[in-house]
């Protein structure tokens, strides 16, 4: 089955392979890497954030990561950040949280932030829009699909 997510790539011709996982699997990327073989880091979490001053933003981090408040502050350009609800969600991506493709429903100028951990495995996997389908990528092949920034967002400073 073409999803949108595929299509999009497919037209830019960017590298990836499309692997299926039980539609029973319990929710989460941790789960996700487990039923799939893979580490948890290596399933891309994404994350839909809102400034104070209303902007929306798509943050990916891996499955067994949580964004330290500071930097992801920082990297959103807020100190008033919160995660949008399940509803403002559906709203902006058009997809229920679970299964978000962190490319293609975005508008130009939209932001994609991607904790720069990621780029450290040789192969990510991001959701395609449906329970059970996963989409395989290389880090620098997501960048480039969902212009994405790079940032630390999961790591201390020295």
């Amino acid at each position: 089955m073409d999803l949108p997510a595929h299509t999009y790539l497919d037209e830019r011709g960017i590298t990836y392979r499309r692997l299926e996982f039980p539609g029973e699997t319990e929710k989460g990327a941790a789960n996700v890497a487990h039923a799939l073989g893979f580490e948890a880091g290596q399933m891309v979490k994404t994350l839909l954030f809102r400034t104070g001053a209303g902007e929306m933003a798509l943050v990916m981090l891996g499955g067994d990561q949580h964004a330290i408040s500071g930097q992801l502050k920082r990297a959103l350009g807020s100190r008033n950040i919160s995660l949008a609800d399940p509803e403002l969600v559906q709203e902006v991506t058009g997809y229920t949280v679970g299964s978000i493709p962190p490319f293609h429903w975005q508008p130009p100028g939209f932001r994609s932030i991607l904790d720069s951990a990621l780029t450290e495995y040789p192969e990510l996997g991001v959701g395609a829009g449906v329970w059970g389908s996963e989409i395989m990528m290389t880090p620098s092949d997501l960048i480039a699909a969902s212009s994405a920034e790079v940032f630390n967002l999961t790591r201390r400073d020295p």
